[in-house]
């Protein structure tokens, strides 16, 4: 297994970039997998990186958040982001991973890398935590803002492919947002989307409201990019708020203090489910090779799930697997 990792992307690297590679490394001691780091050689080797299957490729230039995505991919050449996804294009890496500007690793992976064949609209798809655990695949999020009715078909098979052969469920449930359960509830869009999916090859289980996204009800969940992007910037919002008014209480007097202290395993556990960093990145399904969104913000363990999350796609063949599907559809 060989990953591209954009070392100078995302708001804390490359120190974040550089620690999350060392805790991946160490997790997998004896494995055999070849690193290539990809940006400035002196400020990554100033963290003390040692390992024979890390390789630190050079990289003069940086995508930042202030680049216009498209603009900076075609003038930047030099550029970690692309340097990265040129190991991936020429098959010196089988996938790529970067917590830098989205809208730049998207054009990256479509310029660079290329759609897969019959996949019109690649998707940005994270997982959220749920109430039973299991987490919930949700595409799109942000890739793009609006979509026709066979690009969520092409979001369900996906979808439901790196369900099940990346987080291990049988026969994932797909649903369909919108505002309501019944068949006839939404927009033009899903009202559209809704028949399709039930010919679809894919478990459709109907409908979704939002409020019940998390319940753990449903294993994918197939939107467009704008309604996923509301619903991944609520969810992030409302898991901040509650963790917030959560510690305030917890710490407001002694009582409270001690009742936290006997909590605390639970409360740990609570903060785990609710962290976006333990449930590695997003994942930038309908390329011809696994690329995963790592969040914007991501500390070392962060960029270690999101590392983890490449391991496993390149593991299961996922993208040759959605070749399959959509070359038997």
């Amino acid at each position: 297994m060989k990953l591209a990792i954009d070392a100078m992307g995302g708001d804390h690297a490359p120190k974040a970039i550089v620690e999350g590679v060392k805790r991946f490394v160490e997790q997998y001691p004896n494995e055999p997998m070849e690193l290539f780091l990809v940006g400035d050689e002196v400020k990554i080797a100033s963290y003390g990186l040692d390992d024979p299957r890390v390789t630190v490729v050079p990289a003069s230039e940086i995508i930042t958040g202030e680049d216009e995505p498209v603009r900076a991919v075609r003038r930047k050449k030099d550029s970690s982001l692309v340097v990265a996804a040129n190991l991936v294009k020429e098959g010196k890496a089988d996938a790529l991973v970067s917590a830098g500007n989205t809208g730049a690793l998207m054009a990256a992976s479509l310029f660079i890398i290329g759609r897969i064949p019959g996949i019109e609209r690649p998707a940005l798809s994270p997982t959220f935590p749920t109430y039973t655990g299991s987490g919930v695949v949700v595409l799109d999020v942000g890739a793009n803002p609006d979509a026709k009715a066979e690009h969520l078909v092409d979001y369900a098979i996906m979808g439901s492919l790196y369900a099940e052969h990346v987080r291990g469920i049988k026969t994932p449930r797909v649903a369909l947002l919108n505002i309501g359960t019944e068949a006839g509830k939404g927009n033009a869009l899903t009202k559209e989307a809704f028949p399709l999916l039930e010919q679809a090859p894919v478990h459709f289980v109907g409908n979704v409201e939002a409020r019940e996204a998390m319940s753990g009800d449903v294993d994918v969940i197939v939107t467009e990019g704008f309604a996923g992007n509301i619903l991944l910037k609520g969810v992030e919002g409302s898991s901040a708020m509650l963790m917030k008014m959560m510690k305030e209480q917890f710490t407001s007097n002694l009582v409270s203090k001690l009742a936290a202290l006997i909590l605390k395993p639970k409360l740990r556990r609570l903060k785990e489910t609710l962290d976006y960093r333990e449930h590695g990145g997003a994942g930038l399904f309908g390329i011809n090779a696994p690329v995963i969104k790592a969040h914007g913000s991501s500390d070392a363990l962060a960029m270690m799930s999101a590392l983890k999350q490449a391991k496993i796609m390149v593991d299961h063949d996922v993208v040759d697997k959605i070749k399959r599907a959509k070359a038997i559809d």
